[in-house]
């Protein structure tokens, strides 16, 4: 009681000051009508200052779930588009035949959204960290997408965590074609520069250009056909005259992978078997 005593008795003009000032506020702005709008006005003004801070602060820390959200329709939409093309091309194949095979339009892949935890560019051997692993489904020689095209293949997978081999590591061959053609060749890094890689083993008859689009071939159990993967930005002749070394500028910017898609074939062990077999016939 004593401190109490001290304490008022220590900062009583200011304690005056204050019941004075409050008394002259509460007179102001009660008895003069323009006064109290201004006041009424400046506090609105601050707290509309105060909730613009708060839904700008909440909006920022619900962006990575906003952008999950959108990785994860965006990746349906690729798959529905892939979808209509392997049946447009069905149906194409199908014309003045007795019947169109709707039935087995059906499409064999699957996809998964995880978030990119650790990846390299700088190495000769480069690769992904994502946070799914087998708890989630996820199994090896899985492809990984982003937005922009392909970025690697699952190599390693644990409980909740999986590394893929990026496309830039010259240990990733990746079975590539320009679009618009059957022909296809071997994608790989030339580990000279992250934009770029070179596509291998292209037939010399095939017509192409700088700036056309080279997408996945779909001949292996990994990636559907179609799947974008760069551009060509220039070529040369091999040592061997019936082939030609594309240079393509990647369409993925692998030093700012966020969130990924993984594709999953669900024919893929099927097919490997049956290549298997025939391999060792």
């Amino acid at each position: 009681m004593r401190n109490l005593i001290n304490f008022l008795l220590r900062h009583s003009s200011w304690i005056v000051l204050a019941i004075y000032v409050a008394i002259s506020c509460v007179l102001l702005f009660g008895r003069n009508p323009y006064q109290r709008s201004i006041y009424l006005s400046s506090a609105n003004q601050v707290a509309a200052a105060v909730y613009d801070l708060q839904s700008e602060v909440t909006s920022y820390f619900g962006l990575r779930e906003v952008n999950r959200d959108l990785q994860l329709r965006n990746g349906e939409l690729e798959m529905e588009v892939i979808n209509l093309k392997e049946q447009l091309n069905r149906y194409r194949s199908s014309v003045g035949k007795d019947t169109i095979p709707f039935d087995s339009v059906l499409h064999d892949y699957d996809f998964a959204v995880a978030r990119v935890v650790n990846n390299s560019i700088a190495q000769i051997n480069n690769y992904i960290t994502i946070d799914k692993g087998r708890a989630e489904g996820i199994e090896p020689e899985m492809g990984v997408v982003d937005q922009n095209g392909v970025v690697g293949i699952i190599n390693v997978v644990g409980e909740h965590h999986s590394v893929a081999i990026s496309v830039l590591n010259p240990k990733l061959r990746l079975s590539c074609k320009v679009k618009g053609s059957d022909y296809f060749g071997s994608l790989v890094w030339d580990a000279v520069s992250p934009r770029y890689a070179v596509l291998e083993e292209m037939p010399r008859h095939v017509e192409f250009a700088p700036g056309d689009t080279i997408v996945t071939s779909g001949y292996s159990s990994v990636f559907p056909e179609g799947i974008m993967v760069g551009i060509i930005s220039d070529y040369k002749k091999q040592r061997d005259d019936n082939f030609y070394t594309l240079r393509v500028e990647l369409s993925s910017d692998f030093s700012g992978l966020g969130y990924v898609r993984i594709i999953s074939n669900r024919q893929k062990e099927e097919q490997n078997k049956l290549e298997k077999e025939a391999r060792y016939e």
